[in-house]
C-alpha cells in the first residue's frame, strides 16, 4: 500500500455560515493530497499532460463525521490500498484535525485518458513502475 499525508490550514473563505468547512471544499483537499502524493513519487501532473495523458475524476464519494472549522490544521491522508491496474486508479482519503480526530473519509476513482482521443488508456508504465515497490 502506498500512502502520503499533506496538511492544509482551513481558510475563512472555505467555511460556510455555520463556521464549518463547506462540503464542496473537500474535493479540492482531495486533489491537493493526490497531487502532492504523486509529486512525492516523482510523478508530475503537468508533465503527464504534456505527454497527452489526463486523469479526470470518474467517481467521488465522501462521508462526513465531524466538521472542520476555520483555522483548523487538517491532515489529509491519501492511500492507494490496491495496486493500480487497467485504466482506473482508486484514491482513498482520511481527513483529521489537529487532535487527530477523524473528520471525513472519501475516495475518488480516476481514469487515465488520452487527451487527443478522449478515450481511456492503460495507466502509463512509468506510474506503475513508481508504485511497484509498495505492493509486494
Amino acid at each position: 500500500m502506498y500512502q502520503n499525508e499533506v496538511q492544509i490550514r482551513v481558510r475563512y473563505a472555505e467555511t460556510d455560515q455555520m463556521g464549518y468547512v463547506y462540503y464542496g471544499n473537500f474535493a479540492a483537499y482531495y486533489e491537493v493530497a493526490r497531487t502532492e502524493a504523486f509529486r512525492s513519487l516523482g510523478i508530475n501532473y503537468k508533465e503527464m499532460e504534456k505527454e497527452g495523458v489526463m486523469m479526470p475524476v470518474l467517481e467521488m464519494r465522501t462521508k462526513y463525521m465531524r466538521p472542520a472549522r476555520y483555522d483548523d490544521l487538517l491532515t489529509i491522508k491519501m492511500m492507494l490500498k490496491n495496486k493500480p491496474s487497467g485504466a482506473r486508479i482508486l484514491f482513498e482519503y482520511e481527513v483529521y484535525n489537529e487532535a487527530r480526530q477523524l473528520l471525513n473519509i472519501g475516495e475518488t476513482t480516476m481514469v487515465f485518458v488520452d487527451m487527443q482521443t478522449s478515450r481511456p488508456i492503460a495507466i502509463p508504465d512509468y506510474i506503475i513502475n513508481k508504485l511497484e515497490s509498495y505492493y509486494h
